[in-house]
């Protein structure tokens, strides 16, 4: 666990995107593997019926595992979408097992936009999101876009709503101490890691 009292956040960020990056493609697989397992017959994940998740880029890791789970089981899956406009936004769009994506602004596959497929935040049961690095505390520290942060801040705006379950998903290596949030900063209802829950 790193100690992140002493660094800035693009300090904490530039060293833990290093370590999840330079997690061997073995360790990587033994990871997705074990996030699987850790995941894919929770009641949390049982149960729900639309469910976002991420394609792995930059070392995170690598939910592929679950996104066939969620489609063999019947869930919609959702991934998201970057916005052309404004630029710092995305939406949460349903995909089918073999649909074709191409690659976003950042080299990310995402599927086409087609609004006719997309999903409101708030009507999607669970979001299992990637980030960088995390605490015991609900702290998530992303990629620094605001990405997740904005396209959530509905759900700190009406703190009487619980949907979606707001799930991290990281390697062990990228838990810190405690991270200090952002008063725009989104507090995860947990993370799960190849290790264990927090």
């Amino acid at each position: 666990m790193i100690d992140a009292s002493d660094l800035t956040r693009s300090q904490l960020r530039r060293t833990l995107r290093q370590q999840r990056r330079n997690l061997p493609a073995m360790a990587q697989r033994r990871a997705a593997l074990a996030l699987y397992r850790q995941l894919a017959q929770h009641p949390l994940f049982r149960r729900a019926r639309h469910v976002a998740l991420y394609l792995a880029n930059d070392g995170e890791i690598d939910p592929h595992l679950l996104i066939a789970a969620a489609h063999a089981h019947g869930k919609q899956v959702y991934l998201p979408v970057l916005k052309s406009w404004p630029r710092t936004s995305m939406v949460f769009q349903r995909i089918n097992a073999h649909e074709k994506l191409a690659r976003n602004r950042f080299g990310i596959p995402e599927p086409r936009r087609d609004s006719k497929r997309q999903r409101k935040v708030w009507a999607l049961d669970l979001i299992l999101l990637p980030l960088v690095g995390f605490d015991s505390h609900g702290g998530r520290l992303g990629m620094g876009g605001g990405f997740y942060d904005r396209s959530l801040g509905y759900r700190a705006r009406r703190k009487n709503w619980h949907k979606p379950t707001l799930l991290g998903l990281a390697h062990g290596c990228q838990q810190v101490d405690r991270l200090s949030m952002a008063s725009w900063d989104i507090p995860l209802d947990g993370t799960v890691t190849d290790q264990g829950w927090y």
